[in-house]
């Protein structure tokens, strides 16, 4: 139980920096390869397997790895675009609702139960991500202010549901720190070369707070994960209740942070939105 309360601290903790970057203007690419190399570091001090560069492709585990870090650079740019732009609560709540995706395949790909109750949760996440990205009462949301809510909805679904089935077939408990080192280092390539990108157009200025903001984020993001997958290994803890308990947690946790540190105000919508994120989530873990 301890791993999934250090997991819902440490997740919350990220939006918390994301938002900061707003504040001292950094710039959220630079800073999130540089978060790559250093959560790449940290997988590899923290590995009991030795393994040579060389053999990691041969892993079973490498091309679930692979996939997952393409999608972990792409949905932590949205994550922080979506913080920057919405607020730390639409973040939250687009991102922790997702846990409606993993249900989903779970209820596919692992015959688990799908009764009237789940997917009355799962339709009042959809509502929840909604009504959380308004900002105004009056008027409908506009599809602008929906679309990155949306992107961090669907992709930090895949990245959990990706999690779940690579974790439970192919990736032994002594393996875990090799296996997210190689997710973090294909993440930080593949930004890497979005960085050349930038200095081949000339668009790139470097400042070393991007550097600093980059290990800020890389030794949170490290541990959020690793205490997640452990957390996920927890015999007797079912991993929808799981998911549950770690995504409504984050999004109180992450709410309040919004409303004490950064003094974002909520409308009634944003409101209402929250609350059906957390009936919802309860709804699909009771079902």
């Amino acid at each position: 139980m301890i791993y999934l309360v250090l997991s819902i601290l440490v997740s919350s903790l990220l939006f918390v920096i994301f938002k900061l970057f707003d504040v001292f203007k950094i710039n959220t690419l630079q800073a999130i390869v540089v978060n790559y190399a250093v959560a790449l570091s940290f997988g590899f001090l923290n590995s009991d397997v030795s393994l040579a560069v060389s053999e990691i492709p041969n892993q079973p585990w490498f091309f679930g790895a692979f996939c997952l870090g393409v999608l972990f650079i792409s949905v932590f740019n949205v994550m922080g675009l979506t913080a920057q732009k919405n607020g730390l609560s639409v973040a939250s709540v687009a991102g922790k609702m997702s846990v409606v995706i993993p249900i989903i395949v779970g209820i596919i790909a692992y015959k688990e139960s799908a009764g009237i109750v789940k997917l009355i949760g799962i339709l009042l996440a959809l509502v929840a991500v909604y009504l959380s990205s308004a900002k105004s009462d009056s008027s409908p949301v506009k599809f602008k202010n929906l679309l990155l809510p949306l992107l961090l909805f669907f992709g930090s679904g895949c990245i959990d549901a990706g999690l779940k089935f690579v974790e439970t077939n192919y990736v032994a408990n002594n393996e875990v720190p090799m296996f997210l080192a190689t997710i973090f280092g294909c993440a930080f390539i593949l930004g890497s070369l979005f960085v050349l990108v930038q200095v081949i157009n000339k668009k790139l200025k470097f400042h070393w707070k991007n550097v600093l903001g980059g290990i800020a984020l890389g030794i949170p993001n490290y541990y959020s994960m690793e205490f997640l997958i452990k957390a996920l290994q927890t015999k007797g803890l079912d991993s929808s209740t799981l998911f549950t308990i770690n995504n409504v947690s984050i999004v109180i946790l992450t709410t309040v942070f919004a409303l004490l540190f950064f003094k974002e105000r909520l409308i009634r919508k944003n409101w209402i939105g929250i609350g059906l994120a957390i009936v919802s989530i309860l709804l699909v873990a009771s079902a």
